[in-house]
């Protein structure tokens, strides 16, 4: 009777330890979950930056004007008047062909 006790406790702590090792909430799965979390709130914190720039310039664009000016100069090319726009051209922007669109054809001169 006592052996078939001993046997039954020791088969049941033997399920009980593999089930530690192996299967959903075991120490694996427990510290895949873990680096998971980790990973998140680090693109947490990315995203909470990016929103935090964001939020200072939505703020600057309606109490200052001169942000505004400052996105409409570099991204729409605005010019005030009595300004002299100038563009420099670097020889490696030179070398790459440009887009050109192709030549139309001319039509032929019936008389």
């Amino acid at each position: 009777m006592t052996r078939t006790l001993l046997l039954i406790l020791s088969l049941l702590l033997f399920g009980l330890f593999v089930r530690l090792w192996v299967g959903a909430g075991s120490y694996p799965d427990i510290w895949r979950w873990e680096a998971q979390i980790d990973k998140q709130n680090t693109e947490n914190d990315e995203q909470a930056e990016i929103n935090r720039k964001l939020q200072a310039d939505i703020v600057g664009l309606t109490k200052d004007t001169s942000t505004i000016e400052g996105h409409a100069r570099s991204e729409l090319g605005m010019v005030k008047r009595g300004e002299t726009f100038y563009q420099v051209i670097l020889k490696s922007d030179a070398q790459s062909p440009s887009p050109l669109p192709p030549p139309i054809p001319e039509k032929p001169h019936v008389e």
